[in-house]
């Protein structure tokens, strides 16, 4: 039973959300939406901010979960863009407001992983220091973040699947680049 309220208090919040600005969605709202009462939604969460941070890391999870090994970036990157876009004016509701943090947070997690996974792939024997590999790692998780943060800046409206296919081509084989560098510059 627990579960399910929760679940329902997260889908009548998203309801709501893509249906107006965050700014005018109130517990009362979603209690209403919901069929519970405020004493039942304040058992589950604090207040509308953990509300959103438990769905934004929920959705963080459910990504992690489902790409356990990222051997190409666009694969993870598509299923971002697909959730996002999934629930476009919810989460630009969520980004355009006071709480555009607790978004930002998902992202980081989200792009910090992918490149976690996919350096791991790449890395496949090549002997680099843990300095190097850490800001390799930040260089392009920040690259990643950079990119989907002016994507929802603009309302979405961009071709980010066009622009990531494109900086991919543009940028293939850099990686490895920068691991073979790092590896020559740690050799004894």
């Amino acid at each position: 039973m627990a579960n399910f309220t929760k679940k329902a208090i997260k889908e009548s919040f998203l309801k709501l959300l893509d249906e107006r600005p965050l700014s005018q969605i109130t517990v009362k709202d979603i209690v209403s939406d919901c069929g519970i009462n405020r004493n039942t939604f304040y058992y589950y969460f604090e207040d509308i901010p953990k509300l959103i941070e438990d769905i934004v890391m929920e959705d963080a999870e459910a990504l992690i979960q489902a790409y356990p090994t990222v051997e190409k970036v666009d694969d993870c990157l598509e299923a971002v863009i697909e959730s996002a876009l999934s629930k476009k004016r919810a989460v630009l509701h969520i980004y355009h407001s006071v709480n555009r943090e607790l978004y930002e947070l998902y992202l980081w997690k989200v792009c910090d992983y992918v490149v976690n996974a996919y350096v791991t792939a790449v890395l496949n024997g090549h002997r680099v220091g843990e300095e190097d590999l850490a800001l390799i790692k930040k260089y392009l998780s920040s690259l990643g973040f950079g990119i989907i943060s002016g994507w929802l800046r603009t309302g979405m409206t961009e071709d980010i699947r066009g622009s990531f296919a494109r900086i991919c081509e543009i940028k293939k084989g850099s990686v490895e680049e920068m691991l073979s560098r790092c590896e020559e510059k740690n050799m004894p």
